[in-house]
């Protein structure tokens, strides 16, 4: 299934199996200003790299709550939703039903998705790779699913956000629980595309400096002034993060 072969050890599934993790999930990742400010942003990126989106299958890999499988499913599409948390999938079950939005979910692995090559036009996964056991798998696997696009994000190995994941490493190679995520580079993301016959068609880059002290300071006109002033000078193509890439297919 993965290359660790053990996964329910992982923190990556462990974290996201807690009840108490999926019903703050939403709050602590979109909540508050900068929250709303991100999730608005990840729907207009999403949206404008997608393109047309009604009537197209659409797989949402490692869906959470579910907030990019109802993004798409709004627009019209056939959306699948797959996590590897029972916990996390019935918190978008219902807001899904909330909602009156019909979208397939299924329990399954990042690692080894249960479906037939190239079944739908598009696969999305968002805050999956710097998490999962082995990210090179979860990308091919994308890869393999997808006919069209892939689109996914990753915390980049050239901004900030690289302490933040060594000390959280750290912390947890120390017994600390915490999320150690890890950082990538765009050599490494560009390789493992090549290898599954993708390209890399357009990225979006977020935020030059950390989303945490833009959540600290609270404010979304300090947060949209300080990161255009900070593009202006060159430093978000070069420093920015999250990197969120489509990828398009360039190969059988």
């Amino acid at each position: 299934m993965t290359r660790a072969r053990q996964p329910e050890k992982h923190y990556s599934y462990t974290a996201y199996a807690d009840p108490a993790m999926a019903q703050s999930f939403e709050r602590k990742r979109f909540g508050g200003p900068i929250g709303e400010y991100v999730a608005k942003t990840q729907a207009r990126v999403l949206a404008n790299m997608v393109g047309r989106i009604k009537d197209r299958p659409i797989l949402d890999v490692g869906t959470g709550t579910g907030r990019a499988a109802i993004l798409m499913a709004r627009g019209g599409a056939r959306v699948t939703a797959v996590d590897a948390s029972e916990q996390m999938l019935e918190a978008a079950r219902r807001r899904a039903k909330d909602e009156g939005l019909f979208i397939k979910f299924v329990r399954g692995d990042a690692h080894a998705l249960q479906f037939q090559a190239r079944e739908f036009d598009v696969a999305i996964c968002l805050r999956v790779l710097m998490h999962a056991p082995d990210w090179q798998t979860c990308l091919s696997e994308l890869c393999r699913v997808a006919d069209r696009l892939v689109i996914f994000d990753y915390p980049s190995a050239r901004s900030v956000a690289l302490f933040e994941s060594a000390t959280r490493r750290a912390a947890h190679t120390l017994g600390a629980r915490t999320e150690a995520y890890r950082v990538l580079s765009d050599g490494a993301i560009r390789a493992a595309l090549k290898a599954s016959n993708f390209q890399v068609r357009s990225v979006h880059r977020q935020f030059v400096m950390p989303m945490q002290f833009h959540r600290l300071i609270g404010s979304r006109r300090f947060t949209t002034w300080s990161e255009d002033v900070l593009d202006r000078m060159g430093l978000l193509k070069l420093f920015g993060s999250p990197v969120t890439v489509v990828a398009e297919r360039c190969g059988p």
